[in-house]
């Protein structure tokens, strides 16, 4: 351990194409797509045979056979054996989490690099079996005469053959993620118009940066795939505002499957560092990861599922000392429309500020023109794990390219956010001096 805090840099990050689950990635699992994304970062930033502190990550939808997965993966690349992989996972917040957790022992002087990855697939879920049907086999295995084992399977229902398919839905209320986020667009009177505009401006963003050659720096082949296929460059608002309502069907609903984030299979990759590290390696270091900070509400009283990002960001803010007001770039992670809409809305609001953030005033708006410049989950796609580390990378090329600080928010399942700040180099030094 060190006496003073070292600065965690972010040298970079690769991820693979993200697409539509049940599309190009049908037959890819996490493990294929986490350690694509690894190698890609490992063949980058020219770390074949070299030993990683810790490689963390994990997936949210996965195979209890992948227990060992971020372990797995690192032996699936050309990284030193001796590299630990450590399986973790926070719903959205995964590899943001991972990041995070890593940060902290690079800045204690605990280890020297990391990486930080999260894979997410829907094209591949777990499939499983009524609990009875699955005590049977277990039973089966204890058997050992074939009679016995016959035995086990007397009264058999075809019932107790039916799959239970995964399911997204929170188990202390019973509604998914998309029905939350709709009651909190009623309570936070987002438009379905305001959501459209949103959605709109991601994918022309996403276009713009694809056109420019933005995310040659970003991302590596896999499968054949070479970019995002959820980006639409033809994207209309007229075509926008023709979709049904996908979570309430009512004339009250607003959200719809264009203003939401898909079903999405893809990975991503970040690598943390010291400075010396760095150095020592020849790799520029593209930006700093100075604070970050985990919040979780009621969600099951009604606080909004999506809401907690507002915590953790009012939470982070305070001991940085900084206001919301203090940032060239906003990533605020886009789960839904309304959900990044609800968020701004929070920060603005005196009674909500006062009563959840136990703040004396709002902490106020934000320059839009500064959010999500380069388009964000709506266009890109949304594997829930590996969203952070998307996140980090592209908030690092822009802090490299154009300086200043910029604010991460990342919602997540259970009624949890993780927020962070990230600062170039010139910033991250004005801060030190300070």
């Amino acid at each position: 351990m060190t006496d003073t805090l070292r600065r965690v840099a972010v040298i970079g990050g690769i991820r693979i194409p993200f697409c539509r689950s049940n599309t190009l990635y049908s037959d890819l699992t996490n493990l294929d797509m986490m350690t694509a994304a690894l190698a890609g970062l490992v063949e980058r930033y020219d770390l074949s045979g070299q030993h990683i502190d810790e490689v963390i990550g994990g997936a949210v939808v996965t195979h209890s056979k992948d227990w060992n997965i971020a372990r797995e993966v690192v032996l699936g690349t050309k990284l030193a054996p001796s590299s630990p992989g450590i399986t973790m996972m926070q719903a959205c917040g995964t590899s943001l989490q991972a990041a995070m957790g890593s940060a902290a022992k690079i800045a204690t002087g605990e280890i020297e690099c990391a990486i930080a990855m999260g894979s997410d697939t829907t094209s591949d879920p777990p499939i499983v079996f009524t609990k009875k049907f699955a005590h049977r086999l277990a039973e089966v295995g204890q058997k050992k005469s074939t009679m016995d084992k016959i035995k086990v399977f007397k009264g058999l229902s075809p019932m107790e053959l039916a799959p239970l398919p995964p399911s997204t839905a929170e188990p202390r209320t019973g509604l998914g993620m998309g029905q939350h986020c709709e009651l909190m667009a009623k309570e936070w009177h987002i438009t379905r118009e305001a959501q459209d505009q949103l959605a709109y401006e991601s994918h022309v963003k996403a276009a713009d940066a694809y056109r420019a050659g933005w995310m040659d720096k970003l991302l590596v082949p896999c499968a054949g795939v070479f970019r995002d296929n959820n980006v639409r460059e033809d994207i209309s608002i007229e075509k926008l505002a023709s979709l049904k309502t996908a979570f309430d069907k009512s004339a009250d609903g607003t959200m719809t499957a264009g203003n939401s984030t898909p079903l999405t299979d893809g990975a991503a990759t970040v690598l943390l560092a010291s400075e010396a590290w760095a150095a020592a390696r020849g790799l520029p270091v593209r930006a700093y990861l100075t604070y970050s900070q985990t919040a979780a509400n009621d969600f099951v009283a009604g606080e909004g599922l999506l809401m907690a990002p507002t915590i953790a960001v009012s939470k982070m803010l305070a001991r940085a000392g900084l206001t919301l007001q203090d940032f060239d770039f906003y990533e605020i992670h886009e789960a839904f429309a309304a959900q990044v809409l609800a968020t701004l809305k929070a920060w603005e609001d005196p009674e909500y500020c006062r009563t959840r953030l136990g703040r004396s005033a709002p902490l106020g708006s934000i320059d839009r023109a500064k959010m999500n410049v380069k388009g964000s989950s709506i266009a890109f796609g949304h594997p829930f794990a590996a969203t952070g580390a998307r996140i980090v990378a592209n908030l690092a090329e822009l802090l490299a390219e154009h300086g200043g600080r910029g604010l991460i928010s990342i919602c997540t399942a259970g009624g949890m956010g993780v927020a962070a700040i990230m600062e170039s180099a010139k910033a991250s030094e004005r801060a030190a001096a300070s």
